[in-house]
C-alpha cells in the first residue's frame, strides 16, 4: 500500500499541517480495516467503488453524521487521485462519487454587544491566567485568528511596535495581521506577567500555561466557551464563533470582502462569502431604517 506515499506527499508537498494529515491517515486506514476484516483485502490501492459504497453504508449504519462521512470519503478520494498521479492506478473508483446531503451548518456569530460585554464588564483576574485569558479573546476578536494560529504563535512573530503580527497560516502561509491599539496594551501587561512564570519551558511559544508550557488547543476552547457563557446564552461558544464575529463585524461596518479575505488568510472569496448573510442581513436592516420609501 501507499499509504506513507501519501502522508508524505501531504506533508512535504502540500505543506498540510500534521493535525490535517493525521486526520487523512486515520480515514483511510479505517477503510483499510473495513476490507480486511468484511472482504480480506490487505490492499486497498485497486478496490473499486462497490466497496467503498459498501463502507458507506456501514458508516450510515453507525449513525456516522453524513458531514463526517463526506469527511472521510474526501481523504479516500484524495487518496486514489494521488495513486491515479503518480501512475499506480488508472482510474479513482470516486471519481464519480457525490457527497451526501448534510443540513446547513449555522452559526450565529456573538453580537457588538455581547464583545464589548466580556472584554469591558467582566472581571477578569489581575494575575498571569487572567490576564492571559483576556488577551486570547482580544486577539481572536480583533485579528479573527485560528485557534491553531494563536496556540502556534510565537515570540518572534510579534512586533508590537509596528503593531503587526506574523501568522502561519494552513499549508504554512504567512500573513500580517494588524494590533489594535488596545490590544498593545493587553499584550504589553501580558508579556510582563508572563515574565513572573517559575520556569518558562517553551521559550518561543508567546501563550504559556501557568507551568510555563505551551498552551493547547482545548484549554484556549475552555476559555472562550467560559468567559462568553457569562455574557451570552448561544449554544456554540468556540475559537472559531470568535472568528466568525470578527469576519461578519467587519463585514458590518462597510469593510470590502477582499479585505476580510486577507485578514482571515483565505485562499479565495469563496471562503469568505460564507460570512457575508450576516452582513447581508445588516444591511437590510439599515435599508430598512433609513429609505425615505420604508416609512410609506
Amino acid at each position: 500500500m501507499s499509504i506513507q506515499a501519501f502522508v508524505d506527499y501531504l506533508l512535504h508537498e502540500k505543506n498540510y499541517s500534521l493535525h490535517t494529515v493525521t486526520a487523512y491517515q486515520k480515514d483511510i486506514q479505517a477503510f483499510s480495516d473495513f476490507c480486511l476484516i468484511k472482504y480480506e483485502i490487505s490492499n486497498i490501492d485497486s478496490v473499486d467503488y462497490a466497496i467503498v459504497r459498501g463502507w458507506i453504508v456501514m458508516l450510515v449504519d453507525d449513525e456516522i453524521s453524513n458531514r463526517t462521512v463526506n469527511r472521510k470519503i474526501a481523504s479516500l478520494k484524495a487518496y486514489y487521485k494521488f495513486l491515479q498521479r503518480i501512475g499506480l492506478i488508472d482510474s479513482n473508483p470516486l471519481a464519480k462519487h457525490k457527497a451526501l446531503k448534510t443540513a446547513k451548518k449555522i452559526e450565529v456569530p456573538f453580537s457588538e454587544e455581547e464583545m464589548a460585554q466580556v472584554l469591558s464588564q467582566i472581571d477578569f483576574e489581575d494575575d498571569f491566567e487572567g490576564i492571559r485569558n483576556k488577551l486570547i479573546i482580544e486577539l481572536l476578536y480583533t485579528t479573527g485568528m485560528r485557534r491553531a494560529e494563536l496556540v502556534g504563535l510565537t515570540v518572534e512573530n510579534v512586533d508590537l511596535k509596528n503593531r503587526v503580527l506574523k501568522v502561519l497560516g494552513k499549508r504554512n502561509k504567512e500573513r500580517l495581521v494588524p494590533l489594535l491599539p488596545n490590544t498593545i496594551e493587553l499584550f504589553n501587561l501580558y508579556l510582563e506577567r508572563r515574565e513572573t512564570l517559575e520556569n518558562i519551558f517553551d521559550k518561543s511559544f508567546i501563550f504559556l500555561s501557568k507551568s510555563g508550557k505551551k498552551v493547547y488547543g482545548t484549554l484556549v476552547y475552555r476559555v472562550i466557551n467560559h468567559y462568553l457563557s457569562l455574557v451570552s446564552s448561544k449554544v456554540k461558544r468556540s475559537p472559531h464563533i470568535l472568528r466568525h464575529t470578527f469576519a461578519t463585524h467587519l463585514l458590518n461596518k462597510g469593510a470590502d470582502l477582499n479585505s476580510v479575505k486577507e485578514l482571515l488568510g483565505h485562499s479565495s472569496l469563496a471562503s469568505t462569502q460564507v460570512y457575508t448573510h450576516n452582513s447581508i442581513a445588516e444591511l437590510k436592516k439599515i435599508h430598512s431604517m433609513s429609505h425615505p420609501r420604508s416609512k410609506n
